[in-house]
């Protein structure tokens, strides 16, 4: 193999490598043995010349250098294929029975900047780093090998590949997309967009979620804000709640949730309303309330630290309004899915809500993500989603 540009790091950045952390930042390191441009395959040594692993370098992004390997490789079909299938076998021992879930995760799957979802038997695909962007042709043959899929999209419309130089685009690599493409999550059927919807078509890592929230909604009254595409409202009424209202503020998402409610039989116990959610939380009179179940699972409300201030005075008046239309034994199902605000500090907020609200909660679930986004503790980025089930104690 030719001999590699060399990154060397200054004396103590080492252990972030060493811990299984992908990122190398620009200010880790001391020097590079010779020119290297963006998206070169590169070696990671320490200050005293230790091997530590191989990666795609970028010359001008915050992150210098993503190592994908702690050996020595080269990043060709053979290497994704066998990076992919290891990814592949966990989701077949964690969810054997999923037809659609993420099948590789960027850095929870060790490919950092690399996501592909499965749906059915349809791959979307979505590069954010530009290393894997010349990779992409030995992706794709490896996709195709272990996949046999019927239709590969590119899903490149994310704001972060602006941040590696790449466009923000989406195009249908391969096959046909059927239209409307439906696709299986925890047992029901929901109607998606893999060309246009929000990620790279649905919100996959709810998916068990949905499931176990639903549990809780058997002969329920239930209102679940930020439906999106009815995901939790639509689990809720084939569990059997008796009555089920789904708020969003997009008119296409409703349009898909209703759908989505037909596709299931469970319309007649779904009503869909257009709506900002904190608007209609506030108008909402406790007196006349009839919900023994409440679902929030907002879109997040801060993309980085500096905006977490914020995204705090957000859901304590969000969780304010709702536990205030609870009555004694209801239940708020409540997620947060910001990286930047952690359990502990999430629940902090709910009990400051609570407290105002002069309520005392229960603990009845803890909710993370689906086992397809798997969390590696050394990678703090990878633990993101997290929520409660609530019970109103008195």
């Amino acid at each position: 193999m030719t001999t590699l540009p060399t990154v060397l790091l200054r004396p103590g950045e080492a252990d972030r490598v060493l811990a299984g952390h992908p990122w190398l930042y620009r200010n880790s390191i001391d020097r590079i043995s010779r020119e290297a441009t963006t998206g070169d395959w590169v070696q990671v040594k320490d200050h005293r010349q230790r091997f530590l692993g191989c990666g795609f370098f970028h010359a001008t992004s915050k992150i210098a250098v993503r190592v994908l390997t702690p050996e020595r490789a080269t990043p060709d079909t053979q290497f994704f294929q066998q990076r992919i299938q290891t990814a592949r076998d966990l989701r077949t021992r964690l969810l054997p029975n999923a037809t659609t879930c993420r099948m590789v995760n960027s850095e929870a799957d060790f490919l950092s900047g690399l996501i592909v979802d499965k749906y059915e038997d349809a791959l979307v695909l979505q590069i954010t780093s530009a290393g894997m962007d010349r990779c992409k042709p030995a992706i794709l043959s490896a996709l195709r090998t272990l996949f046999a899929p019927v239709a590969i999209v590119e899903r490149g419309d994310v704001a972060s590949r602006k941040f590696e130089g790449l466009p923000q685009e989406i195009s249908l690599i391969e096959g046909n997309v059927p239209q409307p493409f439906i696709a299986n999550l925890g047992g029901l059927k929901f109607q998606m967009d893999l060309m246009g919807g929000h990620k790279t078509g649905a919100y996959l890592d709810q998916q068990h979620t949905h499931v176990q929230v639903a549990r809780h909604c058997a002969g329920a009254r239930v209102l679940d804000c930020f439906t999106f595409q009815g995901g939790f409202a639509i689990h809720a009424a084939h569990a059997g709640a008796v009555q089920v209202h789904a708020l969003d503020q997009s008119e296409d998402a409703l349009t898909i949730a209703a759908a989505n409610a037909r596709h299931n039989g469970v319309e007649s116990r779904c009503t869909f309303e257009k709506a900002n959610i904190f608007d209609w939380l506030k108008a909402a009179s406790p007196q006349t309330s009839q919900h023994d179940v409440i679902i929030l699972d907002p879109p997040s409300f801060t993309r980085n630290r500096a905006s977490v201030p914020d995204a705090l005075r957000g859901y304590k008046e969000i969780h304010l309004r709702a536990l205030r239309l609870l009555p004694p034994g209801g239940l708020l199902a409540t997620f947060c899915c910001s990286h930047h605000v952690d359990a502990p500090l999430f629940m902090q907020v709910i009990l400051d809500a609570a407290r105002d609200a002069r309520r005392v909660l229960r603990l009845r679930e803890v909710y993370s993500q689906s086992h397809d986004h798997p969390i590696i503790p050394a990678i703090p980025e990878t633990e993101y989603l997290k929520g409660f089930a609530l019970e109103i104690a008195r």
